[in-house]
């Protein structure tokens, strides 16, 4: 059993992931690992931003968690535990299992000296690295997660990241409302949007004549899941060879803080 670390599951939070892990393969050796130790490390390498072969110790050897990670990430395990969870905490918060309105938005980070697919340079932020699409529901819950190179502009990687939110078919049948701040404006845009997706895009404009910070109507929601992401190190700047990796620690993320309020 490894040590007390703040980023261990309660037997609690536990058990409640465990019943939407996949089971053992049959066939082969038996499974011989504690699923739950196997979390426990992938969190710590999440939340204190360590490199695999660091890990400390007393948790199974680095190579098998990177294993249960990896192939999870392939096989889509994480995307299904994430969607799942959401659905419980809008449930759990007296909400409609779907949401009728989602929130969109883009983050820069800064990528790691050695990562170079997909890394481009962000003139408005002055930014080289990568760029995270968000759409968050109005529980600051993320639906769906798109990473790229920093350069792609607000109204393609809005494309792409709507596009993989209509994929989720029947689990968002009642989405019919998305906010965005003022870089996705603009006729073309929003057309697409309604001729693709049959949303409305309603785009919230900061006052003009503003000076500080300023509660955006409805933005602020996504601005606090971005908050959230950060309190986890490796988010803070992309170290991850692959955008997919990228975009499987946010939804990890938010596993986490969702498994938190649940338990």
């Amino acid at each position: 059993m490894s040590k007390d670390y703040p980023s261990n599951l309660t037997r609690d939070q536990y058990d409640l992931l465990s019943d939407l892990l996949p089971a053992a393969k049959p066939g082969g050796r038996p499974r011989s690992v504690d699923l739950w130790e196997i979390l426990n490390a992938i969190l710590y390498w999440l939340v204190e931003g360590v490199r695999w072969r660091v890990l400390p110790g007393d948790f199974p050897p680095w190579q098998t968690v990177y294993t249960y990670f990896r192939t999870w990430r392939k096989e889509g395990t994480w995307i299904r535990v994430h969607d799942r969870l959401r659905e419980s905490v809008r449930i759990e918060q007296d909400r409609h299992a779907q949401p009728s309105e989602a929130i969109m938005d883009s983050q820069s980070v800064k990528s790691a000296a050695m990562v170079h697919q997909a890394v481009g340079y962000d003139a408005g932020q002055q930014i080289k690295g990568r760029k995270r699409f968000m759409t968050v529901d109005t529980l600051e819950l993320i639906l769906r997660v798109l990473v790229t190179a920093a350069s792609v502009p607000e109204r393609k990687g809005g494309k792409q990241v709507l596009t993989r939110v209509k994929e989720m078919g029947a689990a968002l049948a009642r989405l019919n409302l998305i906010w965005a701040d003022g870089g996705f404006d603009g006729p073309a845009f929003m057309m697409w949007v309604m001729d693709t997706c049959r949303w409305i895009v309603e785009v919230v404009l900061r006052p003009k004549q503003t000076k500080g910070f300023v509660v955006l109507k409805k933005r602020w929601v996504v601005e606090r899941t971005f908050g959230w992401l950060i309190r986890c190190r490796r988010l803070v700047r992309d170290y991850e060879r692959l955008p997919e990796t990228s975009e499987t620690l946010i939804y990890l993320a938010m596993i986490r803080i969702m498994v938190r309020r649940l338990a």
